[in-house]
């Protein structure tokens, strides 16, 4: 398209058009959210935003926004904001979810130009929270993105994860008069990087416990039963990826349990409760137990906070003695590694491999 690279003239254009700059092509990392401070008109705006979401709460807005706002947001922002205070980055005045995310960009970014120069530009946002999905899109684009790799950091797919997050960049199009192309990475959920990189995360963690576990759990974030019964696939991707990273460790059956966690209001959810099935793991004698949720890219208030204060109190208090919470991937090299491997194949035709 230009003279040569860089010369910001177009082959086709007269001698005196002005200079025009390379197209760009974009990556957006995308993670779930962050509120902007634990106070309680932040939380409320955050849970405000996160809850309004129908794809997360699918049932009717006539009832179940009289309840957010009057019963939900009355009340849950205090304890959110409180179990978000025990865990915030006092020294950036941040999350860990966004400090994380702010690294694993970096760390991408820099990957990313040693690969393909300064025609990939590197970003992240949230779906919820700041920086929105609109904005850096926006941004992208008004630094001459033409294509963007939308890229959700949610290995497992569910309607409620990924799905919104694929929703809220295609509202953002449909504001656009002039659209950037896009493409949307797909569950990564049996990668085999994304595999390797959890075997080798929980291999560093384990081998040097003096006490050895005598069960190891994984912890997804869980789902309504009614979501996977209309047909999400999420149960089905979470399975897989216990199994896979089961037969890669060379594990038995039982040593590595699949429950979930974090669940919400009267329904019943996929089973079994992390919460409870630590207790009865504790009671039916296995006293040592190492826990990781693979479901998450980052660490955040379901790790550092649920995993590491609820469930081990869960744990304990049924007879359990030593509890190991194993990191999740965050920026560690070998993540890292995976989403590149995955850009790679999304950005094919798009650029010289």
């Amino acid at each position: 398209m230009f003279d040569h690279p860089g010369s910001g003239r177009l082959a086709h254009a007269p001698a005196d058009h002005p200079p025009i700059k390379p197209a760009k092509i974009g990556v957006l990392l995308v993670n779930l959210g962050t509120p902007d401070a634990t106070d309680y008109w932040s939380m409320r705006r955050y849970l405000n935003e996160f809850l309004s979401d129908k794809r997360v709460i699918e049932w009717p807005s006539a009832i179940w926004q009289p309840i957010l706002q009057t019963i939900v947001l009355t009340k849950r922002p205090f304890s959110s904001g409180r179990n978000y205070d025990g865990i915030w980055n006092k020294e950036l005045d941040e999350s860990p979810l966004l400090t994380i995310t702010k690294s694993q960009t970096a760390k991408v970014a820099a990957k990313v130009r040693e690969t393909w120069g300064e025609q990939v530009v590197v970003d992240y946002c949230m779906r919820y929270g700041n920086p929105s999905t609109a904005s850096t899109i926006q941004k992208l684009k008004d630094e001459g993105c033409e294509r963007i790799v939308f890229f959700p950091l949610y290995p497992q797919y569910a309607a409620a994860t990924t799905a919104t997050a694929n929703d809220a960049a295609f509202r953002t199009l449909l504001k656009m008069r002039w659209q950037p192309a896009i493409r949307t990475v797909p569950a990564y959920y049996d990668h085999p990087l994304y595999i390797e990189a959890l075997a080798q995360s929980l291999e560093r963690a384990i081998e040097p416990l003096a006490q050895k576990p005598d069960v190891v759990v994984a912890s997804y974030h869980g789902i309504p039963q009614s979501y996977w019964q209309k047909g999400d696939p999420y149960h089905c991707t979470c399975q897989k990826t216990s199994r896979l990273l089961r037969e890669r460790l060379g594990w038995e059956q039982n040593y590595l349990a699949t429950t979930f966690q974090s669940r919400f209001g009267p329904e019943e959810w996929l089973q079994p409760y992390t919460v409870e099935e630590v207790a009865v793991l504790a009671r039916a004698g296995k006293k040592h137990l190492a826990i990781f949720a693979p479901g998450f890219s980052a660490d955040c208030v379901e790790t550092l906070e649920e995993i590491n204060e609820e469930i081990k109190e869960s744990f304990e208090h049924a007879g359990g003695e030593s509890f190991t919470y194993i990191p999740c991937l965050n920026d560690d090299q070998a993540h890292i590694e995976m989403m590149m491997a995955i850009l790679r194949s999304e950005l094919a035709g798009w650029v010289e491999s």
